[in-house]
C-alpha cells in the first residue's frame, strides 16, 4: 500500500506542477480515464496517449492549480483518494466563468492498479 501511495503522491504533485510527463510515469499503456462531474461522465479516454493530449491541452486552462490528498482508502486492488482542488483560470470558460477567477473543489478519485501500474483512474467531483 505504500507504495500505491507514493504512486498516487509522484502523480499528484506532477499534475500541480504541470508536468505532464510525470503524471505519466506509473500509468499502463491501456489505461481506462473517466471524469465524473455531478453524476455524470464528463470525460472519457482510453490509453496513455490519449490521456497526454488531453493533460498538455489542459494545461492553458489555468494559471495554476493545486490538488491536496486529504485521505487513502485501500481496498484490493483500488486506491481512493480524497482532494481539495483549487485552481485559478487562465482562459474564459462558456459556462461563465472567466480568466482569473479561483475555482475551489472537493472530490475523490479512485486508481486501480495492476502489476504495479495504474491501469484505471476515475475522478469524480
Amino acid at each position: 500500500m505504500q507504495e500505491r501511495e507514493q504512486m498516487i503522491q509522484a502523480y499528484v504533485e506532477a499534475y500541480n506542477r504541470f508536468d505532464v510527463e510525470g503524471m505519466l510515469v506509473h500509468l499502463d499503456e491501456n489505461i481506462q480515464f473517466e471524469n465524473i462531474s455531478n453524476g455524470e461522465v464528463t470525460l472519457s479516454l482510453i490509453g496513455k496517449e490519449a490521456i497526454r493530449q488531453q493533460a498538455e491541452q489542459s494545461k492553458g486552462y489555468f494559471s495554476e492549480r493545486c490538488q491536496t490528498i486529504t485521505s487513502f482508502k485501500h481496498e484490493n486492488n483500488l486506491c481512493e483518494i480524497e482532494v481539495d482542488y483549487e485552481a485559478v483560470l487562465d482562459i474564459d470558460l462558456p459556462m461563465g466563468l472567466k480568466k482569473g477567477d479561483r475555482i475551489q473543489l472537493d472530490g475523490r478519485s479512485v486508481f486501480q492498479f495492476e502489476n504495479n501500474k495504474i491501469i484505471a483512474l476515475t475522478d469524480i467531483s
